[in-house]
């Protein structure tokens, strides 16, 4: 897949899933995107870059962390998930944030400009990863640092497999057509993407975790406002009818009452000072 066919179709995904991205049953989102902002240790008066920033899980508690005088700038493809962002950013009185469209390798930003650079459940939609961390370790001044989070192995997990089954019974040729996370999933791999940058420390850590369901309709709103969404999306009416019904026979048959939801953190440092 070229960059700009990945571009199109991650933007096209994550717009349709703004409508359900805060549903409560997504409420991962914020948990790991505060997570995230957490491990970076910011202090009021940074200046922060959050691409991938999607509806403002981790944009947001970065700008209450580096406020007053700090300054959060997000950025992300899906213009639908930014009129959120800034709609919770309203909500929170939080002036020191701004919500671009943009690419995270185009920004056309300057070099060594940020504190702090964060990526969540972001960098696998580019084709080239290493060039991707590449490209955001510029915008990281000396001292400062990059953090990485994606998802780890057995996403959603057993929902997700009844999901992709479901799929293949309607539109075998969608099975697993359009799911770049699964490309990183351990801390191995997630270590390689930085060696090129040669950071003077590299934190790597797996968190195991679960995600409550209050019942299968939980999951399919989690279909609806994730990268799921992307597939459903290219479904005809009686294809997404049929997909949901089984999900949802599949899943209350087993009674899954949880899903699998594994994360791995990186948080990398730049040598040098400001």
């Amino acid at each position: 897949m070229t960059p700009d066919e990945a571009r199109t179709r991650t933007a096209l995904a994550y717009n349709a899933a703004a409508d359900a991205y805060d549903d409560e049953a997504n409420a991962y989102w914020d948990r790991f995107g505060r997570r995230t902002v957490e491990r970076l240790q910011l202090g009021p008066g940074d200046r922060v870059l959050d691409v991938c920033c999607g509806a403002g899980a981790s944009a947001i508690p970065a700008a209450e962390a580096v406020a007053p005088d700090g300054r959060v700038l997000g950025i992300d493809l899906a213009e639908n998930l930014l009129v959120r962002a800034r709609a919770k950013a309203r909500h929170r009185r939080l002036t020191n944030i701004e919500f671009r469209t943009g690419d995270m390798l185009e920004s056309g930003l300057d070099s060594a400009r940020f504190d702090a650079v964060v990526c969540v459940f972001g960098v696998f939609f580019v084709p080239d990863m290493p060039a991707a961390v590449g490209e955001l370790w510029r915008l990281v001044r000396p001292g400062g640092r990059l953090a990485i989070t994606t998802w780890g192995p057995r996403l959603f997990e057993p929902a997700s497999g009844c999901f992709w089954r479901a799929v293949q019974a309607v539109r075998p040729d969608l099975f697993k057509a359009f799911n770049p996370w699964d490309r990183l999933t351990e801390p191995p791999a997630v270590r390689a993407l930085f060696h090129d940058v040669e950071p003077s420390t590299l934190d790597v850590v797996a968190e195991s975790g679960t995600h409550p369901l209050r019942s299968p309709d939980d999951f399919w709103m989690i279909v609806l406002g994730s990268g799921y969404r992307g597939t459903i999306e290219q479904l005809d009416e009686p294809g997404r009818s049929s997909v949901r019904a089984r999900t949802l026979a599949d899943l209350a048959s087993a009674a899954t009452d949880r899903i699998e939801t594994n994360v791995v953190y990186a948080v990398a440092t730049k040598a040098g000072v400001a």
